[in-house]
């Protein structure tokens, strides 16, 4: 039941990405940057809750586009932080200014506590499966 969600979901980001060079991959990465600041790789990974060596070939895109760039780390000497670059920061914001215009026209056709029943479901349903698969995703 949540494949069909889930592809049509990725199929619209994809579309919604059009023009601009980002994949999927690439736009994961900077919605995390985005929302959180300069990040270690293994703290993206922790982010997006997938393994640090898949995030590692999602950064090394968006390192090749000048989307992103490397900074010193100071709580580690190994682990450089990855930072948004202003074309990075650009693209990003456009992405996601896309898709808010998105959101809100499909979403007209649903209360407001619609809305928050099924965030509030999902939220519930995706903790408890992580509980049960041991959290890995």
């Amino acid at each position: 039941m949540s494949r069909p969600l889930m592809q049509v979901a990725e199929l619209a980001v994809e579309q919604g990405l059009e023009g601009t060079g980002l994949t999927v991959r690439m736009r994961a990465v900077l919605e995390v940057l985005r929302e959180q600041g300069a990040l270690s790789v293994p703290e993206i990974a922790r982010k997006l809750e997938i393994q640090r060596q898949y995030v590692q070939v999602m950064v090394n895109e968006t390192l090749a586009e000048g989307l992103t760039e490397q900074r010193p780390n100071p709580r580690h000497k190994r682990s450089s932080l990855l930072a948004l670059t202003d074309k990075g920061q650009a693209l990003i914001d456009a992405a996601v200014a896309r898709e808010r215009v998105l959101l809100e026209a499909i979403g007209d056709g649903f209360e407001e506590q619609e809305i928050a029943t099924a965030l509030d479901v999902v939220r519930r349903l995706t903790e408890s499966l992580k509980g049960k698969t041991g959290g890995e995703v």
